[in-house]
């Protein structure tokens, strides 16, 4: 190791002491936030997520400001397009950020709750109880709406939150931070419950993965890679999703004007999130009469197909699809088409092929689509409808923490219910055994 290598090594080593110093420090201070928002009132919390909205709003010139920066950043360093829009904030997106934390507000507070009540021949009654999961470490990539979302959740579900956001929306989260401060104080509630860590030191994001005395469970929400490194080194449980490999399979029993609609929203309505579909499967005897009514419309999106043989057939205009196009979530204007001879092959498709997210069938055949909602694995499955629809504020939870494709603890979009536990309660009156 030459002097200068020396050096370097001793410098990194100081920043990483002191880096995971700040991080003991941030989950010393959540763990005794939580037992304090635990016991916070439904008052109490809805008043802290209501001013947390009106501060929102008020300080919306900030914000853009804040993000403006990020964006220039984000552009000087060529991020790919996907990521600068998710990044990106604008007036309609932060109204959107208050009305999802007045959604959560109005949303009924899973804390407390106690269900499956039974009697038991002994005279006491079992059932059980639904409790915060304590504290919880979220990283997450591009969007600062996560920012305010996390914190709205986890407040209202009774948990203290560490959120740590991506170094390029460093200024935004840390503009909404300031806003969730004010929030908490204002409504008399331990600012300590809500930590927006305000280093962008890479050495945070292990440091969170190494506190289970700190941290109950850690929630990544980003790329492949920022999902594969903290599955890989989180010494905690984590709720994670690795990708939307979305599908939408249109039966040759569809009503074809709703397939069209349907084909069209789901990849073109948003093109950089993780429930756009980018896999259309057809089924061959009406894949003539589909495609070269999707073409068109496609084409108006720049949307670039890429298809098999028997697509490039039908559309020669078509890219040929390669083996890792069936496997690729784009997040781009980019569809990988193919026609398959029926449900069973549409459904081996998926399995083989899908992430676990979200896949849709179109059908008017009552059979073919139980089947379909039986058999394929994944999150949300769905029948005329588009996979556009996989989202928190759609299925009624407000905002959403993420969604996960795993079976355990939560899985599809994780809301208020998803980040409780429940513990078993027995009421009884003097009973013995």
């Amino acid at each position: 190791m030459t002097a200068a290598t020396h050096k370097e090594f001793r410098k990194d080593a100081a920043s990483n002491d002191a880096v995971n110093r700040y991080m003991k420090d941030v989950g010393k201070r959540a763990r005794a936030a939580a037992r304090e928002i635990a016991r916070a009132t439904t008052g109490e919390k809805n008043a802290a997520l209501f001013a947390l909205a009106d501060v929102i709003e008020a300080e919306s010139a900030a914000i853009l400001e804040a993000n403006v920066l990020d964006l220039r950043a984000a552009r000087d360093a060529r991020l790919d397009e996907a990521m600068v829009e998710r990044l990106e904030l604008n007036p309609s997106r932060i109204a959107a950020m208050a009305d999802g934390v007045r959604q959560v507000a109005a949303l009924p507070d899973p804390v407390g709750e106690m269900f499956d009540m039974k009697m038991r021949p002994s005279g006491i009654q079992v059932g059980k109880m639904r409790v915060p999961l304590g504290v919880i470490g979220i990283i997450y990539e591009s969007r600062p709406n996560v920012t305010a979302d996390a914190a709205a959740l986890s407040l209202k579900s009774g948990n203290a939150c560490v959120l740590r956001g991506g170094s390029e929306a460093m200024h935004s989260n840390q503009a909404i931070a300031r806003c969730i401060s004010r929030a908490m104080k204002s409504a008399g509630l331990p600012a300590d419950a809500v930590q927006v860590v305000d280093t962008t030191d890479r050495a945070a994001v292990a440091a969170m993965l190494a506190m289970p005395e700190a941290i109950d469970v850690v929630i990544p929400r980003g790329g492949k890679g920022l999902v594969a490194f903290v599955s890989k080194h989180a010494r905690v449980p984590v709720i994670k999703h690795l990708d939307g490999n979305c599908h939408v399979y249109v039966d040759a029993e569809a009503d074809l004007e709703k397939a069209v609609a349907i084909a069209v929203n789901a990849k073109t309505q948003r093109y950089g999130t993780c429930n756009t579909m980018e896999t259309l499967l057809v089924d061959a005897p009406i894949a003539a009469s589909l495609l070269n009514q999707l073409a068109p419309i496609y084409s108006g999106h720049d949307v670039e197909l890429r298809g098999c043989e028997r697509t490039r057939q039908i559309l020669p205009q078509a890219k040929a699809a390669t083996a890792a196009d069936w496997d690729t979530e784009y997040l781009a204007p980019i569809l990988a088409v193919k026609i398959v001879d029926g449900i069973d092959a549409a459904i081996d498709h998926i399995a083989r092929h899908g992430s676990a997210h979200t896949d849709a069938i179109v059908t008017e055949n009552y059979t073919k689509a139980r089947r379909f909602l039986r058999e394929v694995d994944s999150s949300s499955v769905m029948v005329n409808a588009s996979t556009r629809f996989a989202d928190g504020y759609e299925y009624g939870l407000g905002a959403e923490i993420g969604i996960s494709t795993d079976k355990f603890h939560a899985r599809g979009p994780v809301g208020l219910e998803g980040l409780t536990s429940v513990k078993w309660v027995v009421l009884g009156d003097g009973n013995v055994r």
